[in-house]
């Protein structure tokens, strides 16, 4: 039971960090920032915060996360007039590269099946050719 209830603490502090990142103004911080996960202690004294950040350039990406955990006393206090808990968790944001990496197997995949595409069809017209020189 107590699963389900710190479940719904972290959905919470992510929606509202999500909210809070969004509406600030730092142009330090990428416009292609998104909250992935926040999982909190279960004592509330910290809570890790995954973050996704949409750019080709590595550097803006780490950039982005370093201007989050620069920013997180400000991040903190506006979390805390968001959502009503007794404790406000240290939060502390790394970067999660698992949308880069998933947009990644995609490129690899779709080349896979097109290169795959081009070889049946080079093969169709070779078994082709192939026919109409025995006739």
């Amino acid at each position: 039971m107590p699963r389900i209830r710190y479940d719904r603490i972290n959905e919470e502090i992510k929606k509202a960090l999500s909210e809070i990142v969004r509406d600030m103004k730092d142009p330090r911080i990428s416009p292609m920032t998104t909250i992935v996960l926040a999982e909190a202690t279960n004592d509330l004294k910290l809570c890790k915060v995954k973050v996704s950040v949409y750019d080709k350039d590595d550097e803006v990406r780490r950039e982005t996360v370093a201007q989050l955990n620069r920013a997180e006393g400000f991040i903190a206090r506006q979390l805390g007039q968001k959502i009503d808990i007794r404790r406000i968790p240290t939060l502390k944001f790394t970067l999660d590269d698992s949308i880069e990496y998933a947009v990644h197997i995609a490129e690899i995949i779709d080349k896979l099946q097109q290169e795959r595409a081009q070889h049946e069809t080079k093969q169709a017209q070779d078994t082709e050719n192939a026919e109409s020189e025995e006739e």
